[in-house]
């Protein structure tokens, strides 16, 4: 398949619009949780193309640090890969709910624990080619265990690990959650002090 690039300049790029442009839009899919859109987009050219996304409410991914400097994980099994994955917290964002208090909602929910301390980290797009999905993360320290309150369906495994064990994890191939992968490298760099968190 052959394919169109931007002829790179030598200077500086004038960053010509790529915007593409809705010509129309259809629901070809509803789901619980997810839809599905078939869009026909004016390109840059002034040509029209078929565009596809799945429509995603958004997500928040805590990174809980225990007072002893150990991360909160969990074990959760993934129905569309028929296995079982280690990651950080997370959950979706209800309709008009803010996203801090999604977090502090999830945290509780799904580890029993709550956090005095929160800071917001940064927002991912985890799959741009497909969907419209941002999760936003946030640090929580000072944590306090108050007991579980897990979603009706909802099985989880909570436990604690070291942060340079949770990236040999990486390493090996255990932990392999695309959230959990970019919020575990953030957390290395937040605690080497190497990158900032606003307070």
């Amino acid at each position: 398949m052959k394919r169109r690039t931007v002829p790179m300049s030598r200077t500086r790029p004038e960053h010509p619009d790529l915007t593409e442009t809705t010509v129309s839009s259809q629901k070809v899919f509803e789901g619980d949780l997810l839809h599905v859109y078939q869009d026909h987009a004016r390109l840059p050219d002034g040509k029209v193309k078929i565009r596809e996304y799945i429509a995603h409410p958004g997500a928040v991914v805590i990174i809980p640090l225990l007072d002893n400097g150990e991360l909160v994980l969990e074990r959760q099994f993934r129905y569309p890969l028929h296995r079982d994955f280690y990651e950080l917290p997370a959950g979706k964002i209800d309709s008009g709910e803010d996203p801090l208090a999604c977090a502090q909602r999830e945290l509780l929910e799904e580890t029993g624990y709550t956090a005095k301390s929160w800071r917001y980290i940064t927002t991912l797009h985890p799959c741009i080619g497909y969907s419209n999905e941002k999760l936003i993360y946030y640090l929580a320290q000072e944590l306090t265990f108050e007991g579980a309150n897990l979603d009706d369906g909802e099985y989880l495994e909570i436990f604690t690990l070291p942060p340079a064990e949770a990236l040999e994890w990486i390493k090996e191939g255990k932990i392999t959650d695309n959230k959990s992968v970019s919020g575990l490298f953030w957390a290395e760099k937040i605690l080497r002090g190497e990158w900032a968190v606003k307070e």
